[in-house]
């Protein structure tokens, strides 16, 4: 079995981060998305990896051959974005035939066991959610899939589809793409892969779901931070450092150099990190970036950015009320 994962995107909305680097490698709670994911893959025994890269690939290749390098992972640009469906589309040639595979989109991180894969039928990952209005969501019948709707203007399922596909029949899939691009079969602009999954159910392709239970989003600073909050209360490391009050969970690696501050809770800190001087809460610090003299809350740091707060010094009166 193949695992195909996506990286191509650009990230507009993490921007000014992504600027530099692609969004799969912006880090959380220690460590890049995307090796969030191949931690999972790995765990599972899924080491037959294609990553279709685009923006900032060169990038991505570095940090899979240094990081992951006992992986088998194969690397396919995607020179234009024109839709999830076009990007798995790219990978045909290299799956086998009818080969099965496993889709598993590169910037969410999703907390799932893999015993879906026994089940000998394709199956769509989903997470029940309030406003379905916002996804791509699933009709199920009997306990089988019966249509893919895109945002939905009228709920009919609150079944939202979160980024994790299992194609059990891989030679039909990649023949639906195939009909999508060759006659050039668009949605909103794109080649879409709900679409081509469509016309596998009305080729006679049986699907079902399987439940997603946690599913962490890493579209925008806020939920990057929120799902940083999840991941540090699952894991986080302890140390203990000379001067500095840490406040845990929090992530802070031995090449980070901190002094006369307090760190945490929720705090990820990257490698060589240098903090002075400094509260920081609820915050990503990037590798090699620095920050002294501040108070920091709600706050992402690029790669080596520097900050620099200052002190207030003030003689105050009784019954008065500051605010900063």
């Amino acid at each position: 079995m193949k695992t195909i994962i996506p990286v191509a995107g650009i990230g507009t909305r993490l921007r000014p981060h992504t600027h530099t680097v692609p969004k799969v490698l912006i880090p959380v709670a220690g460590k890049p998305i995307l090796g969030h994911i191949l931690d999972k893959l790995k765990q599972a025994g899924n080491t037959d990896i294609i990553l279709i890269t685009g923006y900032k690939a060169s990038k991505v290749e570095e940090y899979i051959r240094k990081s992951y390098n006992d992986l088998n992972v194969e690397f396919i640009m995607q020179p234009e974005r024109e839709g999830l469906g076009h990007a798995i589309y790219l990978a045909k040639d290299k799956v086998g035939a009818n080969e099965e595979i496993l889709i598993i989109l590169g910037d969410t991180i999703l907390d799932v066991e893999f015993d879906f894969l026994n089940k000998g039928i394709t199956s769509i990952g989903v997470h029940e959610v309030e406003d379905p209005k916002r996804f791509g969501v699933v009709k199920v019948t009997d306990g089988l899939i019966t249509d893919f709707i895109e945002k939905p203007d009228t709920p009919v399922s609150n079944l939202a589809i979160v980024g994790i596909y299992f194609i059990k029949d891989s030679a039909e899939l990649f023949l639906q793409l195939d009909n999508l691009v060759k006659n050039n079969i668009r949605t909103k602009g794109e080649f879409q892969l709900t679409d081509a999954l469509s016309g596998m159910l009305k080729s006679g392709i049986k699907m079902n779901t399987f439940s997603v239970p946690c599913w962490y989003d890493c579209g925008k600073p806020e939920t990057l931070l929120e799902t940083n909050r999840i991941l540090l209360e699952k894991k986080h490391n302890n140390p203990k450092l000379d001067s500095v009050i840490i406040i845990n969970p929090c992530f802070i690696p031995e090449s980070a150099k901190i002094k006369n501050s307090i760190i945490g809770p929720y705090v990820s800190v990257g490698e060589n990190v240098i903090i002075e001087n400094s509260i920081i809460q609820n915050s990503i610090l990037n590798n090699h970036s620095e920050v002294t003299d501040i108070l920091l809350n709600n706050s992402l740091i690029g790669e080596n950015a520097y900050a620099e707060g200052f002190h207030y010094n003030l003689n105050v009166g009784d019954s008065s009320e500051l605010r900063f």
